[in-house]
């Protein structure tokens, strides 16, 4: 049965159960820990206790007495292998400070997790024993932790081979700041803390890799978002030539940032499996995870905004300290930064000016993590609306909708340079109160602060944007970014009329492979279930940017759509070829070509597949095939857009807060798979909420790790969420043909302040006008004892 016999339905836009989720709900998943190479070695790291010391002496003598223990390596022993540190991508300033970052530490460790020593055994089990008999003498350091202290003069260094543990300071100045502060009717001046937080994606990481075999090639597995970034950065650190890695991305359990890197482990895999000629893995523990993998956030913010006599915004001053952690990992610099363009958020105003501040501590390393700057730079600006909202005396929703940008407004230039493609708060706002019930949760609130409720209710709002999709190159270029933000597809059309889809994403969750198949389904008029898609390998896809920023759609799933374009195009020569007529008289509907005028002259796109395989009969200008490459380079990022509404419910004899009620309505433009989007939005709102009220990375005044664990850091569960009202509005982006925008972050970008600002406002009449995050019962009971003790002022 042909497409003229039983044309296929549209998929884009409805929803289709998930392709991927077969295989991962009946164990037949092939994460990389599961991956087994006949001689399989294992590998366990000796880590540093201290945040700060010399290493006086590594003996590893002893460990390769243990049973089943093969090798042993310090930092010295394999110092001659690296042909370069690990990478960092983006060196945000030309004076940016960036020490040499091995990946075993040879003469001084520099974080609680920092590796100084290798064991190589047949188990794993026997590796993890051995390296209990590494004996390391060291010589402890003052440990850095507080970034502000870091500065101080005389402050002891976080590396003691550098001059300081400033990294850098970058600045953007956009329209006169001074004047506009010079002038203001009010300005209202605030500072948040971002707190350190850890990934914790439900597989850890982990890594194989074998020798060459039957071809002059090593073949890496690793948990990864990045496996054609992953393979040039090995290359260039390992000093193997690119062309003989090949590396694999199998099923990966999430990442949310935490495997958009290139890690110390990784190398090490192929330099041992080039050294010893044999097949190696390591896979993380959650203790190593929580100590040696990135973390995220940590930022001390400093923010002032001026306003006119009639409310409106006139500038806003913005400071930051972000901590760097011990070394810059690949984009560990470039994070902070990616805030700058998005503190003036959805507002207008006449002057932005941002500084950013780079510190090194002894402390793990940060790098992007869900949102990646643009979280931090939500919350800072929306709980500064709130704030500067309680200070002028007008109602919180009503200063948002005077500096807002209209939807009569787009496409608009903001104060940072970039251009917001389109949108619409206004829509998004009014479907988010009426979900809501915003005035019928005003009045509870009054209700119960009259009777003197100890439980008080709160409302919070985030109006938020961000931009996604992390292109165009030239823009990245700009800002010293180390790649590109094009994307690379690849689409074949098979003899039978199946399809290929090859893609330079790299999935690891969020459904490309079902998104994909709709997309090309529909662009070619070809069933949903006749594409396949393939990704995550190397030698399978040769070319790509992989999968971070909420990219993979907005600029993977446009590369899709341009490579059916151009097979389409082929095929219409074909068809004009076979049914006699001129080119431009063929007309394309659902995978068939018919000849305007003559509804009988058609073919389907499948039977010139095998036309064209056969080649008996083709024009004689074209090559035999309809197989088509296409690279995209959008010329905008994406900028989603939502409004999320956030009750609270604060016991104010406890501190103990519950959420109550959660609307989250959200703009991403055009939707493939509206459950595939409800799914990312779920993910996002709790991990933004996560940060709200449970997770951070708490480190003593000796760099110590005091949440080392899963015991010690609190991830929720579904029993600590709410259930979410979702829902969406809809204006098409124009920066590509498909119209969608990004979604993977905006839950976790909205949501944090919606619950931080809904805390504070249960809070208010008692004088709290800030929480540290998490706003846990300890914090929130101590920030209502701070009040009590100020007069009513914390």
């Amino acid at each position: 049965m042909t497409a003229l016999d039983n044309p296929p339905t549209k998929n884009v836009g409805v929803t289709r159960l998930r392709k991927e989720d077969a295989h991962l709900v009946t164990g037949r998943t092939n994460y990389t820990d599961s991956i087994q190479v006949t001689g399989l070695l294992h590998l366990a790291f000796v880590r540093s206790p201290m945040a700060h010391a010399k290493v006086a002496r590594v003996d590893v003598s002893a460990a390769l007495e243990q049973p089943g223990v093969v090798a042993a390596f310090t930092g010295a022993d394999l110092a001659d292998n690296w042909a370069a540190g690990l990478p960092c991508a983006w060196p945000v300033t030309e004076d940016m400070a960036s020490p040499t970052h091995l990946p075993i530490a040879t003469d001084e460790v520099r974080y609680v997790g920092d590796a100084v020593a290798v064991v190589v055994a047949r188990t794993k089990y026997q590796a993890a024993d051995a390296i209990e008999f590494v004996e390391v003498d060291y010589e402890p350091l003052p440990a850095v932790v507080d970034m502000e202290a870091a500065l101080a003069e005389g402050s002891p260094l976080a590396d003691t081979t550098s001059a300081s543990n400033k990294s850098f300071t970058w600045q953007k100045i956009d329209g006169e700041i001074d004047d506009a502060f010079a002038g203001a009717a009010h300005v209202t001046t605030r500072r948040f803390l971002q707190q350190r937080l850890i990934p914790t994606a439900i597989e850890p990481r982990s890594v194989v890799c074998a020798p060459p075999r039957e071809h002059n090639e090593y073949t890496l597995w690793s948990a990864t978002q990045v496996p054609h970034i992953l393979r040039l950065m090995l290359a260039l650190t390992c000093g193997v030539p690119e062309h003989e890695l090949r590396v694999i991305a199998p099923d990966v359990g999430g990442g949310f940032g935490s495997k958009l890197n290139v890690y110390a482990e990784e190398a090490v895999a192929l330099v041992l499996a080039r050294k010893l000629g044999k097949p190696v893995k390591w896979t993380e523990t959650r203790s190593e995870g929580n100590q040696a993998t990135i973390h995220g956030r940590d930022q001390i913010q400093d923010l002032s905004i001026a306003f006119n006599e009639d409310h409106t915004i006139r500038g806003l001053k913005v400071e930051l300290h972000a901590d760097m952690g011990a070394y810059l990992q690949l984009v560990t610099p470039g994070v902070p930064i990616l805030g700058a363009f998005m503190f003036n958020a959805i507002y207008k105003m006449d002057a932005l000016s941002f500084t950013c501040h780079g510190v090194f501590t002894n402390k793990t390393p940060t790098d992007a993590y869900r949102g990646a700057g643009r979280p931090e730079a939500t919350y800072a600006i929306e709980r500064l609306m709130d704030e500067a909202a309680h200070e002028l005396g007008v109602e919180p929703f009503e200063l948002r909708e005077k500096n807002w940008i209209k939807h009569e407004e787009f496409p608009y230039m903001t104060i940072a340079g970039i251009e917001y493609d389109s949108g619409n708060y206004e829509a998004a706002t009014a479907k988010a109160k009426e979900l809501f019930d915003y005035d019928g949760l005003r009045a509870e609130q009054q209700r119960r602060r009259d009777a003197g409720d100890s439980v008080q209710l709160g409302l919070g709002i985030s109006t938020f944007t961000e931009m996604c999709g992390l292109a165009p190159s030239r823009v990245l270029g700009s800002l010293s970014y180390g790649a590109g933000g094009w994307e690379h597809a690849s689409v074949r059309m098979l003899p039978s009329g199946k399809v290929e889809v090859v893609t330079g994403t790299s999935p690891h969750g969020q459904g490309h492979v079902t998104s994909w198949s709709q997309i090309a389904a529909d662009a070619l008029g070809v069933a949903y279930e006749d594409v396949e898609v393939r990704h995550g390998d190397t030698s399978v896809a040769h070319k790509g940017m992989d999968t971070y920023g909420s990219r993979s759609l907005v600029v993977g799933g446009y590369a899709v759509q341009v490579a059916c374009d151009k097979v389409i195009a082929k095929a219409r020569k074909v068809a004009a070829h076979l049914l006699e007529a001129s080119e431009d008289d063929i007309e394309f509907d659902s995978g068939t070509f018919s000849v305007k005028g003559s509804p009988d002259a058609r073919t389907t796109i499948q039977d010139i597949s095998l036309a064209v395989f056969a080649a008996h009969d083709y024009p004689e200008d074209m090559e035999p095939s309809l197989d088509s490459d296409a690279t995209v380079d959008p010329e905008n990022f994406s900028y989603p857009h939502g409004t999320h509404l956030c009750a609270v419910e604060v016991d104010t004899e406890t501190g103990h807060v519950e959420i109550l009620r959660y609307v989250a309505v959200d703009d991403i433009g055009k939707v493939i798979n509206p459950q595939i989007v409800e799914g990312q939005v779920h993910g996002g709102l709790a991990q933004g909420i996560a940060q709200a009220l449970y997770e951070e990375a708490i480190y003593d005044e000796d760099g110590q790790l005091k949440t080392g664990s899963l015991l010690d850091y609190y991830v929720p569960g579904a029993p600590d969420l709410p259930h979410f009202i979702t829902d969406r509005t809809e204006t098409p982006a124009t920066s590509n043909p498909l119209g969608v925008k990004g979604v993977g972050e905006a839950g976790t970008i909205a949501s944090t302040p919606a619950v931080i600002n809904a805390v504070v406002d249960a809070l208010r009449p008692m004088g709290v006008n800030d929480i540290r995050m998490p706003a846990s019962p300890q914090n929130v009971w101590n920030a209502m004892q701070a009040a009590k003790a100020n007069g009513g002022d914390a």
